[in-house]
C-alpha cells in the first residue's frame, strides 16, 4: 500500500513529536524546518490531523502541537486516513454497475476481504512501534484517545 505524500509527511511530523521530551508543543515551523517541508503545506497538514483528534495545537508563545493520543495507543491508519485518497469509484469490479453490500457482485465479499488485510498492518502497528522504544512525548496526561 502506498502513501500520498502528504501522508507520508503527516507520519514523519507524527513521529517527530512523538520524540519530544515530556510531550513538549512544538511550533509548525520548527516541525517544518527538522523534516525538511515548506511550512506553509505542513502547517496545513498539521491542521488536518488536530481536525482529526490526532494531534492538539496552541497558540501563543508556548504553544505549538503535541500528540492528543499516546504513541502506543496511536495506529498508524489514524494518522494517514485524513490524507488517503477516497474509496474507489463504486463500479463493480466485474462489470460497468454500481456494487455495494446492499446490491454485491459476485467479487465483491472477496475484494473487501482484499481490502482489509491490505489495511491490517497499519491498523494494527503505533507510533511507538515504528520508533522501537519508549517515548516520552505524546498527550496530556489523561488524554485519550
Amino acid at each position: 500500500m502506498a502513501f500520498s505524500q502528504t501522508a507520508e509527511h503527516a507520519l514523519r511530523a507524527v513521529l517527530y513529536l512523538a520524540r519530544q521530551p515530556n510531550g513538549a508543543r512544538v511550533p509548525a515551523e520548527v516541525v517544518a524546518e527538522a523534516l525538511g517541508a515548506p511550512r506553509n503545506y505542513l502547517s496545513k497538514t498539521l491542521g488536518v490531523l488536530a481536525k482529526a483528534g490526532v494531534i492538539t495545537s496552541a497558540r501563543g508563545p508556548h504553544g505549538g502541537f503535541r500528540l492528543a493520543v499516546p504513541a502506543g495507543e496511536l495506529t498508524l491508519a489514524r494518522v494517514v486516513s485524513p490524507f488517503r485518497e477516497a474509496a474507489g469509484s463504486g463500479v463493480c469490479l466485474a462489470g460497468g454497475r454500481r456494487c455495494d453490500a446492499a446490491d454485491p457482485c459476485s467479487t465483491h465479499a472477496r475484494w473487501e476481504a482484499v481490502q482489509a488485510e491490505l489495511l491490517a498492518p497499519i491498523q494494527g502497528t503505533t507510533i511507538a512501534d515504528l520508533l522501537g522504544e519508549v517515548v516520552s512525548g505524546g498527550a496530556e496526561p489523561g488524554a485519550g484517545s
